[in-house]
């Protein structure tokens, strides 16, 4: 029997109750998580501030999914969104499903007109995607390391990144 081939498509309304269980399930035992990635899924979703929400399926099922929302940086520039979370069911982590929503994603975001984005994560992984650390854009009490950016033309501006509300959402 022939494998279905894993396909990356927008979220559907019918996707959501998946996506929470999944991106729950992708964060319960990471050490440096706020274990509250589904809420500020949600709370993204509810506030019309889940720019792009893709997920990645195969054989009707989702196996990952992504989000980008945008984000407000001090120094009055526009056109930048944030990247996360990214999720993927723990048992199928390691099979590049990650790799393509995060292609994916991205060209989507270029699609619709996006600037740049930023990212908080390991570097070591999100810099095979272009993203790097940049002194002159920075994420308060974050190690400037695993605060990262990609800039679709040019450089990225300098200031303060602060991202939406929803990211404080706990329930």
């Amino acid at each position: 029997m022939e494998r279905s081939r894993m396909i990356i498509r927008h979220e559907r309304t019918e996707d959501i109750d998946m996506i929470t269980q999944l991106t729950k399930a992708a964060f319960e035992h990471e050490a440096h998580s706020s274990h509250t990635e589904q809420f500020i899924v949600s709370s993204l979703r509810r506030s019309k501030h889940l720019t792009v929400s893709m997920v990645a399926v195969e054989n009707g099922k989702v196996f990952g999914h992504v989000a980008i929302s945008p984000v407000r940086i001090s120094s009055g520039s526009t056109g930048w969104f944030g990247l996360g979370p990214i999720s993927v069911w723990p048992e199928h982590q390691g099979r590049g499903i990650g790799s393509k929503l995060m292609h994916a994603a991205l060209a989507e975001l270029q699609r619709l007109g996006g600037v740049g984005c930023v990212v908080l994560g390991d570097p070591g992984y999100y810099g095979r995607f272009g993203f790097k650390a940049y002194p002159t854009l920075e994420l308060p009490g974050v190690p400037p390391a695993y605060f990262q950016a990609q800039a679709f033309f040019g450089e990225p501006p300098k200031g303060t990144v602060h991202y939406h509300e929803a990211f404080e959402a706990i329930e």
